[in-house]
């Protein structure tokens, strides 16, 4: 008999055949989020469980795990969904898919500073309602990025990505990070030891920190108004690092002069004000959403899961 999974969102199909080939698989056919109960009704019986972003992995989660599950894989770099501590007091193992997003998502931090910066979602709105009346000197006037100033806030792999990409710009790149990396990862960047250090030197500035105790939240009204006015705010990272009542106020006021966002607290039901500003340029966490990466992403899992299963150390695993 195979092994059985329990998958809570569709996967890639290359990754689903896999998947299907090697384990009795129970996949989540609707592709809708599911809730606690559900997914554990999922797991009934299940050896492993491959689990998204979003998905409701909490201590309560674990507590009612059944007994024959022995690892929660996650289609995902980030387990601020998943509680840690509650998998290691059950002996659940964890594992996760990092190093295959980091170009993905940084070509997708640099779409939402282009787009924000050069007004891209006013302007497609013009030409999708065809309600453009041509060329005029002061039309869509937006922001230049080449040679201004660029801030990034996590220096991992991500946000030297970014910090590369901002090389082809003449962009002057400053950075925080928990500790300074090494002269041939900064590319020529600006290290500051604290975040308040950092933003005043932030004409733009992009998130690349993960969602922690100490970053939820961490974007409020005494953070911006440490920014140069109409500075552009770019987040990749976690929807939660920002306070998004904060945030539109400083998009409202002119603090930022426009915001590029990808991730959102409580996504997909966004602060709905964010969708009337003109000066927001929004993408629903697409990240990751390559072919390439998301089905890296997927062999990652089912290698966690492969492994965990066959009595062998994760090869992606995660502690608490």
């Amino acid at each position: 008999m195979k092994p059985v999974l329990a998958i809570t969102r569709r996967l890639p199909a290359d990754i689903e055949a896999r998947a299907n080939a090697d384990y009795d698989v129970r996949i989540n056919e609707g592709d809708k989020p599911l809730d606690r109960s559900a997914i554990l009704a999922l797991a009934e019986g299940a050896d492993a469980v491959l689990v998204s972003v979003g998905d409701p992995i909490d201590a309560a989660f674990f507590d009612a795990l059944p007994a024959s599950v022995k690892i929660v894989a996650t289609f995902s770099v980030g387990t601020d969904h998943i509680d840690l501590q509650a998998a290691a007091r059950k002996g659940i193992v964890i594992g996760n898919t990092p190093g295959v997003l980091t170009d993905a998502t940084a070509d997708i931090a640099w779409l939402l500073m282009l787009g924000a910066a050069r007004r891209a979602s006013e302007g497609e709105a013009e030409i999708r309602t065809a309600s453009w009346s041509g060329w005029r000197p002061t039309h869509l006037i937006g922001t230049q990025v080449t040679g201004k100033k660029l801030g990034i806030i996590g220096m991992g792999r991500i946000g030297q990505a970014v910090a590369r990409r901002a090389r082809g710009f003449d962009m002057e790149v400053h950075y925080y990070n928990r500790k300074r990396l090494s002269a041939d990862l900064e590319f020529g960047a600006t290290y500051h030891d604290s975040i308040d250090a950092l933003l005043p030197h932030c004409q733009f500035l992009s998130l690349h920190c993960p969602s922690t105790a100490e970053t939820r939240g961490m974007v409020d009204s005494s953070f911006l108004a440490k920014l140069p006015k109409g500075a552009i705010l770019i987040n990749t990272a976690r929807g939660d690092v920002v306070n998004d009542g904060d945030v539109i106020a400083a998009l409202k006021a002119g603090i930022l002069a426009a915001a590029g966002l990808d991730v959102f607290a409580g996504e997909p039901n966004i602060a709905p004000e964010y969708r009337s500003l003109p000066n927001t340029f929004l993408l629903p966490h697409l990240g990751s959403a390559t072919q390439e990466t998301r089905t890296a992403m997927g062999t990652r899992a089912l290698d966690n899961i492969d492994a965990c299963l066959a009595g062998k150390d994760v090869p992606f695993p995660v502690g608490a």
